[in-house]
Order: structure tokens, then C-alpha cells, then sequence
């Protein structure tokens, strides 16, 4: 990573109550709180969700995240940069690799989002996670997180899998807004967002903790009512 701009964005802590998640490497919400007008019942939580494989280009697919996917998580968890902005455990052990994996399949049966990992197709190798995070789809919008290992840097696989989640989030989820947060020194992941057609809407000063201290956060939205994505229209509205 030395010589590369990492392909990440910040990835939202999870929410430890039931619900959604959202963010940078995801997030949660929907709260388990009672209704003061309805007794004790508690509110119905949200639906488990089931995550597709979508093929992102020619070469990368998008796939539910498997246990045969923990040398991803050993190469993620050896990088500076992922485990501070994501929850890939800093020091790589196999338990801890298979708790991260449970955790995405939580999140997917939670109703937080939609984890998904990016795989080669030549040789079915993951090399990256990109995140749909629904934690304030009540409110109408959702954020994506993304990370790539240093091995799937510079072929555009990152961009392919935004594009792919987004389009798929705004026309077939019909979600109003998305948006992503990323560190202002990391033009890589910037300019893959204005690629995909993202705009830059400001700063967010100390918005989240990335390792021992808070930082500022770039955030990049994309409204349903922009415009085409990848010249097809985003609703047919």
C-alpha cells in the first residue's frame, strides 16, 4: 500500500441492537425500543434480507460472503489501513476470521444491510468486501463501504462493484439517496466515487473514530433523481 492510495471507504461500526446497519464498512439501526402505545410488545425488527451474486464486468462477481474466504481476511487484516475503518480483526487469527464472517451473515439476517465479497472470476479469489448499509433507509438513505487488498488494486475492480451496487440499490431497491464517507487524503477512492457519479457535498469534521483518534470525513452523494447510471435510467418513474 506503500505506493498506492488504499480503495476504501469508512465502514460504519455495527450497531449492536436489532436492526439495520449502514456506512463506510456498514452499520445498524432499527431499534428494538418498546411503543409507549402499544404496552410491552416490542416493534417487529426488519426483514432478513438475501444477498444476490451479481456479476460486476466481465471479470469480478459479487457473492455472500463464505468461510472458504478467510485468506481474504488474513491479507485485509495485514493491510494499515482496512482494519481501522472496518471490523476485519487487526490481528489475523482463524477464530476471529470466522467470527468476521458470521458477523456479515448477521447483518444480512439482521436486516442491516448487504455484505457482500468481491471474488475474481478467472480464479474465484476474493479480493475485496463492498457493503449495502440500510441503517437509515427509514429516513431514505443508505451508505456503501468498500475495501480492496493491496493483490486487487489497480485493475478497476472497485469501481465495477460500486457501479454494480449502486445501480442495483437505486433501480432495483429504489433507495432515494446513497451516500459514502472517505478520508480527504484518499483521492483514489474519491475519484472512484465521482467516476461512478457521486458528488462531493463537503466535510464532516471529526465524524468518526478511525483508530485512536477522530477524523474528518469527506461524504459523497448520489440522489435516485440524478440521472442515469451507467446509461440506463435509475427508476422508471
Amino acid at each position: 500500500m506503500a505506493d498506492r492510495k488504499p480503495d476504501a471507504t469508512s465502514e460504519p461500526a455495527p450497531d449492536t441492537t436489532s436492526g439495520t446497519t449502514s456506512g463506510s464498512d456498514a452499520n445498524a439501526s432499527a431499534d428494538a425500543k418498546t411503543d409507549p402505545e402499544a404496552g410491552t410488545d416490542p416493534r417487529p425488527g426488519p426483514e432478513p434480507l438475501t444477498v444476490p451474486s451479481m456479476s460486476a464486468g466481465p471479470d469480478f462477481v459479487l457473492r455472500p460472503w463464505e468461510m472458504s474466504d478467510l485468506p481474504l481476511v488474513r491479507e485485509a487484516a495485514q493491510d494499515p489501513y482496512i482494519p481501522l475503518i472496518s471490523t476485519i480483526p487487526p490481528r489475523y487469527s482463524d477464530v476471529a476470521a470466522e467470527a468476521f464472517v458470521r458477523r456479515q451473515w448477521e447483518r444480512a439476517a439482521t436486516g442491516a444491510g448487504y455484505p457482500f465479497a468481491i471474488v475474481r472470476s478467472r480464479d474465484r479469489r476474493p479480493v475485496g468486501a463492498i457493503g449495502l448499509w440500510l441503517r437509515d433507509l427509514p429516513e431514505g438513505r443508505a451508505s456503501i463501504g468498500y475495501w480492496m487488498v493491496a493483490s486487487g488494486r489497480g485493475q478497476g475492480v472497485t469501481r465495477a462493484a460500486l457501479r454494480t451496487v449502486t445501480g442495483w440499490a437505486l433501480r432495483d431497491l429504489r433507495v432515494p439517496r446513497l451516500q459514502l464517507f472517505i478520508e480527504p487524503w484518499n483521492t483514489a477512492s474519491a475519484r472512484i466515487a465521482v467516476d461512478v457519479g457521486y458528488r462531493h457535498e463537503g466535510l464532516l469534521r471529526g465524524w468518526q473514530q478511525v483508530g485512536d483518534e477522530r477524523r474528518d470525513m469527506a461524504v459523497y452523494g448520489l440522489l435516485n433523481s440524478d440521472g442515469p447510471v451507467d446509461g440506463r435510467a435509475v427508476t422508471s418513474n
